[in-house]
């Protein structure tokens, strides 16, 4: 199976307000985009759920996947094992549990690989997730986002 390589952005238009996430997808010949937008959430919850949508498109498990984020929320949280001590402490003082949890059950079924990419500095294929999570964001018919919206977090610097 080919390696799969990932984009994925997070946007909100005010921290919390409507937001949206931006996927690029790519293996071998294939290449795959995704985005859909809320109508109110965090910009941190929507970069971690970029990464959790990707990982749950992928239809093999075991992928050899490289996904490239410029959320240091997320890249570090998986990459300097911070989540994982987190699950252990029952996630207690920590925000956005609901994804990390939803993360937690995709994350042990492929090999994954993070990578912090600098944010809106050219790279063609963030730019373009970053489109896919802006205009998902000022769509029409934003969903909601229950695991924000349920738990009352009103926190205005969650990024």
């Amino acid at each position: 199976m080919a390696k799969i390589t990932i984009y994925t952005d997070g946007a909100a238009k005010g921290n919390p307000g409507n937001g949206g996430y931006g996927v690029v997808m790519m293996s071998g010949k294939h290449r795959k985009e995704l985005s859909e937008g809320f109508r109110m959430t965090t910009n941190n919850r929507m970069e971690l759920l970029s990464v959790i949508v990707a990982l749950e498109t992928i239809k093999n498990r075991n992928a050899e996947v490289e996904i490239f984020s410029d959320s240091k929320y997320v890249v570090d949280s998986v990459e300097k094992g911070w989540v994982f001590s987190w699950q252990k402490k029952g996630f207690k003082g920590k925000k956005n549990i609901d994804l990390w949890k939803r993360f937690l059950l995709i994350y042990p079924e492929h090999n994954i690989k993070l990578n912090w990419v600098k944010g809106h500095a050219g790279n063609m294929f963030n730019e373009r997730c970053d489109e896919l999570a802006v205009d998902a964001a000022e769509g029409d018919d934003l969903l909601i986002d229950k695991g924000y919206e349920e738990t009352g977090e009103t926190n205005l610097f969650d990024s």
